[in-house]
């Protein structure tokens, strides 16, 4: 096994991350980054192809982060660096349409069925928080509901976490949103019937949106239940409200046509009204969409009176990789092998905790993935969160110097791409049950 380079007299990580502190805020430019929750040095990746990660120190990591989810390839994969050395020689950036946005859109929109029409923008933030916008402005309503553990991006509404009381106004989680900003915000705990229930008996008439990760990736991983997704379909229904899904991590990860495409075979005539997307569709560039019906997407400007707009939007590179990255996914038995892989992986992790006595459950979809120290699958946050966190931090260092790189938090979901392979999986598999056995005798 490789083991971590941190001990070494010349840690190049560990000297980047003094001069990069000095310079930028917490020396990270996203704070999950920061090692904060884990403790120790970050890694500062110099490069990476397939489906490993080399560090400053030259140390190779098998990677099941795939930067946050769009890597679902792996890094590098040949059609998609030909597409975007191709765009970048014809420019950079236009300000202007072009024809590869509306190929892109093409593309989405055939294998997204709920969606009639899409906007380009370049971050998931930026789709959640004009999703939200959308909604208001459509329905003409000021509230919102979400839910404890799901992220939606740093937009000031949405950085809330839930009230004191059951169906209560949430409470801002950052410095610089003041309490106005957030007092339409209705945070309800995830997979919880009886909330969404009495917040639409409370509220039904002002609540704009349901905004909801159908598999929230921000609490590791935790699926809606069908009957909380059907609840959630019919109680905007009745009430004329919209559910958007925020499928910035689950689109095209979990299935090709999202975790809703898995909902739909389950739920007759499910579809949310707005769908938000990222990561994937962007192949690793900045690049975020969210869509919906017609009629709601003409309410946007130039159409509409809701505006929004975006000097990088659909910009010509990005457009270029998401296209070509999108092209890939789509060919027959992709994911059916992508997640036989993941299959493979999530079910060896358990098999070596299980050989062990060690509290561990798995649960995975298509490329996407979790795990928790714990005896069953959590429903919700509260639940979440009574992971052993210094077992957690054991864990994932053990994995890290054994050459395996796994989300530093246990919060976060993992990912497996098409370049893993059954070695790759093995060696993770055998790393895991050398820390496994450590966390038991520890």
């Amino acid at each position: 096994m490789t083991h971590s380079t941190d001990t070494l007299a010349d840690d190049r990580n560990q000297r980047l991350f003094e001069r990069a502190q000095a310079l930028i805020p917490g020396g990270v430019n996203s704070p999950v980054r920061a090692f904060r929750a884990v403790g120790g040095t970050p890694r500062f990746i110099q490069r990476a192809q397939g489906a490993y990660l080399w560090d400053a120190n030259g140390q190779r990591y098998i990677d099941y982060i795939g930067s946050w989810g769009p890597m679902i390839l792996g890094h590098g994969h040949p059609a998609v660096v030909e597409a975007v050395q191709k765009a970048a020689l014809e420019g950079f950036s236009f300000g202007a349409p072009t024809e590869r946005e509306v190929e892109l859109a093409e593309e989405i929109l055939r294998l997204v069925p709920s969606m009639e029409m899409l906007r380009l923008v370049s971050s998931g933030t930026e789709a959640g928080m004009s999703a939200i916008r959308l909604a208001r402005g459509a329905t003409g309503r000021p509230k919102i509901v979400k839910f404890n553990g799901c992220y939606h991006g740093h937009a000031d509404s949405l950085l809330v976490k839930a009230g004191s009381g059951l169906a209560t106004f949430g409470h801002a989680t950052s410095a610089g949103v003041p309490p106005e900003v957030v007092q339409h915000t209705l945070v309800l705990e995830y997979n919880d019937v009886a909330q969404l229930e009495e917040a639409f008996a409370l509220h039904g008439s002002e609540i704009a949106c349901v905004i909801m990760e159908p598999i929230a990736g921000n609490m590791n991983f935790v699926r809606a239940s069908v009957p909380f997704m059907q609840r959630a379909r019919e109680l905007c229904t009745q009430h004329g409200a919209l559910l958007v899904l925020d499928e910035v991590m689950t689109g095209f990860r979990v299935a090709l046509g999202g975790a809703q495409s898995l909902y739909a075979q389950q739920i007759p005539g499910f579809a949310p009204d707005l769908t938000v997307l990222g990561k994937v569709i962007g192949g690793g560039m900045p690049l975020a969409a969210f869509g919906g019906p017609r009629a709601i997407m003409e309410q946007l400007a130039p159409l509409g009176p809701v505006y929004q707009a975006g000097t990088l939007s659909g910009n010509p590179v990005a457009t270029a990789c998401g296209l070509a990255t999108l092209r890939e996914v789509a060919r027959p038995g992709f994911y059916e092998r992508l997640g036989e892989r993941t299959r493979s992986l999530v079910q060896g992790l358990e098999g070596a905790a299980r050989e062990v006595g060690l509290p561990f459950c798995t649960d995975s979809q298509g490329g996407m993935f979790g795990f928790f120290l714990l005896p069953q699958l959590p429903q919700d946050y509260p639940q979440v969160l009574r992971t052993d966190g210094p077992r957690f931090n054991h864990l994932f260092h053990g994995l890290l110097g054994r050459g395996v790189y796994v989300a530093p938090a246990l919060y976060e979901a993992c990912f497996v791409s098409a370049a893993h392979t059954e070695e790759d999986i093995e060696a993770t598999v055998a790393a895991a049950r050398e820390v496994f056995a450590e966390l038991v005798r520890s």
